[in-house]
């Protein structure tokens, strides 16, 4: 069970690269980033105690608790972390090793080990006149401490005679950050833009073909987050207002994505079993009562634009969130249908891409969506106010090899 100072999610990677100055830290850190592309946070040392705080380095500095917050945050909103600096093991240790042992994810620490010589070399080399001049051998000499490594052998050492590019592949490698890797959204061409029906549908094998790889992530309960709930789905058990962990995380990066003023109006969360089957077998009901002549296979697609088949429900596996937007004082704010309307009665109005809104609910949509997935949801596009993560419809639409959310049980 996650403690309750437990940080990041079982997909995030935090790397932690220390070394002496002029030993690559920098240097390997920007690499991991152009290697991954989005989604990595480089939190550097020098950046938060010399140009934030412009404080000395000493043992009870105010960056040392500021980088441990800004590593947190960054690992609970679905970073990966790259923390980065000269991070002396006395100075450090503690607040990096727990760290480390709080990350529900993969964490790996490594020292760059550059002798005296190489790095007063390296020193020389830079193009930074002024930075030359301002920080001289006497300096580096100064503060070079020779395999300062944290206790408890937790970092591996990288030595002087690895390549730039031959350490930053091997730390992609022991990470496994390319697999790791939170996808940005796809691309969509002008002719999906402009569609009303998703590419793909949430009934189609395509998604029922994705395996699942169940991380065992708790359910958690929003309400005990600050989240703005409605009420109007609650059930005695409160099943409703319940998430995955990671996707509650990913809720509240998406809630400091909106401009004042504006908030997340939660409205569904995780859905029994039992409960989708219903929803889904009334629904495909009323159908077939409105068209006599389709088949069973054309019921079940067309159910499947608004209720989700029950075996690869997002909701059952605690991956999908319902939400709209309100203003501060909790009116929900036009997005051209109420939530949960059906095709039928709002004339094809949910869909998120929908042409016949009016120029506030679109200005709405725009803002619900960009927030949504700028915090890493997928959107179904029949449903402007479904969103999902890590479910097999995510990893369907992200290329991804296998969904890490499958259908679950409430405790």
């Amino acid at each position: 069970m996650p403690t309750a100072t437990a940080t990041g999610r079982p997909d995030t990677r935090l790397v932690v690269i220390r070394g002496n100055s002029a030993s690559g830290k920098s240097s390997v850190a920007h690499g991991l980033r152009d290697h991954y592309g989005r989604g990595i946070a480089i939190v550097g040392q020098d950046v938060i105690r010399r140009n934030v705080l412009r404080e000395h380095d000493t043992a009870r500095g105010a960056n040392i608790a500021l980088l441990s917050t800004i590593a947190r945050t960054a690992l609970d909103a679905g970073f990966h972390v790259v923390l980065e600096g000269i991070l002396y093991a006395d100075r450090y240790g503690h607040m990096i090793t727990s760290l480390v042992r709080d990350h529900r994810g993969v964490s790996r620490c490594y020292y760059l080990d550059v002798p005296l010589e190489a790095t007063l070399i390296r020193h020389a080399s830079k193009a930074d006149a002024a930075y030359l001049a301002h920080v001289t051998d006497a300096h580096l000499t100064s503060w070079y401490r020779e395999l300062d490594l944290l206790p408890g052998g937790l970092e591996t050492v990288i030595p002087a005679d690895s390549t730039l590019q031959d350490t930053i592949a091997r730390i992609v490698r022991e990470t496994d950050l390319t697999a790791a890797a939170p996808a940005s959204p796809p691309q969509r061409n002008p002719s999906q833009e402009d569609s009303m029906i998703p590419p793909v549908l949430i009934s189609d094998p395509q998604v029922a073909a994705i395996p699942v790889r169940e991380c065992g992530e708790p359910l958690v309960d929003v309400r005990d987050h600050n989240v703005r709930v409605d009420p109007r789905k609650q059930d005695p058990l409160g099943a409703f207002a319940h998430v995955r962990d990671g996707v509650l995380a990913r809720l509240k990066h998406a809630r400091s994505l909106l401009p004042a003023g504006t908030d997340l109006l939660f409205i569904e969360g995780y859905r029994p079993l039992a409960l989708q089957q219903r929803y889904f077998t009334e629904y495909r009901d009323e159908l077939a009562a409105a068209h006599p002549d389709w088949t069973p296979e054309q019921l079940h697609r067309a159910a499947s634009r608004y209720v989700s088949p029950p075996e690869i429900a997002p909701h059952s596996a605690g991956a999908a969130v319902d939400v709209t937007l309100v203003c501060q004082d909790g009116h929900e704010l036009d997005l051209g249908t109420r939530v949960n309307a059906s095709p039928e009665e709002s004339d094809g109005t949910c869909f998120t891409h929908a042409p016949n809104l009016s120029d506030h609910a679109r200005h709405h949509r725009t803002l619900l969506l960009n927030a949504m997935e700028g915090a890493g949801f997928t959107n179904y596009g029949t449903e402007f106010w479904h969103f999902s993560a890590a479910d097999r419809y995510d990893a369907l639409m992200r290329r991804q090899p296998h969904a890490r959310y499958g259908p679950v049980e409430l405790p």
